[in-house]
């Protein structure tokens, strides 16, 4: 089973290492020094997983992950229609072509997919796909960037809240007692 979604994507497809964001500035310390490689890897992995961990919350979204159609449009069905806005946002906060962010994005949701399928284990069912993507819920925001207004989009405003990405003994409980009280932030 992956325990960390977020960093096995990372390494399985060879990106640079992801920063996680400061809870008080919302953004990755000294972004504007980084490379177009390491944004583009830092917003297109967050967002996919972002996308998919709201797509994976119903019983429907769990079982299209569950019907593992490697030719589906993953972008389109978890962004629900509004895969270019998501495609913008990536190609905007990684200063590149939308065709390159779009190439990245597709690319990042066929590696989480499998992930995802592969953490399921042998008998899989919806309700291990929503565990498994409620419980990665936390690795994802530490890593999404609040600039990329990715909550807008998805229409849940706990992704760019800056709480859901402090970590400690203390917040690390009191974000298992608010997963385990919200249903994962449903």
């Amino acid at each position: 089973m992956t325990s960390n979604i977020v960093e096995a994507i990372q390494k399985n497809l060879n990106y640079p290492p992801l920063q996680k964001v400061d809870p008080n500035s919302q953004e990755v310390k000294d972004i504007a020094g980084r490379s177009s490689d390491e944004k583009l890897a830092q917003s297109a992995i967050t967002a996919v997983l972002a996308g998919l961990a709201k797509f994976t919350r119903s019983d429907n979204g769990a079982n299209y992950i569950l019907s593992n159609d490697t030719g589906q449009n993953w972008l389109e069905l978890i962004y629900e229609g509004k895969q270019s806005e998501a495609v913008d946002k990536v190609a905007h906060y990684s200063n590149t072509h939308v065709t390159e962010a779009e190439d990245h994005m597709r690319k990042i949701a066929r590696e989480a997919v499998k992930l995802i399928h592969e953490s399921a284990g042998d008998k899989e069912k919806p309700e291990k796909i929503k565990n498994y993507m409620k419980g990665q819920r936390h690795n994802i925001l530490l890593y999404l960037p609040a600039a990329m207004q990715l909550g807008d989009l998805l229409k849940d405003d706990s992704l760019d809240d800056r709480t859901n990405k402090m970590e400690g003994p203390i917040s690390n409980m009191m974000h298992n007692i608010e997963d385990k009280l919200s249903g994962g932030g449903s």
